[in-house]
């Protein structure tokens, strides 16, 4: 009896991550789109947005609270961005933001102004993992705090699944004067293809 419990209960186990991993695959319907593209400007795709530098909360209340409009960001300078799930999530930390930190100077060398990463959580947690990376001094980290930025170039995901709730999808982006030249948009948010430092560096 205590054999056929056991094995119903792997049998069940075995089930639920199945689903999870198919899950944070796929994140509900697949889509294999989305609004910001080759040639659009960003920031007449996301209007009225503003995003969230990080930083420690003192420095949030010093500032009173204040955001940076996208323009701010990306007017007159060539950008390279980076979008990720979630700040201190696996993939995230031992890949996603090394292939760009390591890289730094590759990007600079091209004339790259500033390399940015965006995740959808508060600029106080984006501060505190940014320096755990020690990454701050190469990549200039901010939060998406309400996901308004990537709901507005339709790069969203909900990650519930894995408790993550409403997130993003894994993605970077090679920005001209705030236009589109490069996207690449990870099949799944678990996936680590084209996303990379190293890739977008052979596209710039």
């Amino acid at each position: 009896m205590a054999s056929t419990i056991l094995k119903r209960a792997t049998g069940s186990f075995a089930l639920k991550s199945t689903i999870l991993a198919d899950s944070l695959r796929i994140g509900g319907p697949y889509r294999s789109y989305a609004k910001i593209a080759v040639g659009a400007d960003i920031v007449s795709a996301a209007p009225g947005v503003s995003l969230q530098k990080a930083r420690s909360w003192d420095e949030g209340v010093s500032s009173n609270f204040s955001t940076t409009p996208l323009k701010d960001i990306f007017k007159d300078k060539k950008v390279v961005i980076f979008g990720l799930p979630g700040a201190h999530t696996g993939v995230c930390s031992q890949q996603h933001v090394p292939s760009y930190k390591n890289n730094i100077d590759k990007f600079k060398a091209k004339g790259i102004e500033s390399v940015i990463c965006v995740a959808v959580n508060d600029p106080y947690t984006m501060n505190g993992w940014a320096e755990k990376l020690q990454a701050k001094d190469a990549i200039e980290f901010y939060g998406d705090f309400d996901g308004n930025f990537h709901k507005s170039l339709e790069l969203d995901k909900d990650l519930s699944v894995a408790l993550l709730g409403p997130r993003s999808q894994r993605w970077s982006a090679y920005l001209e004067d705030g236009k589109v030249k490069v996207l690449n948009v990870e099949e799944a948010p678990s996936d680590f293809k084209v996303s990379g430092g190293e890739v977008i560096l052979g596209q710039i």
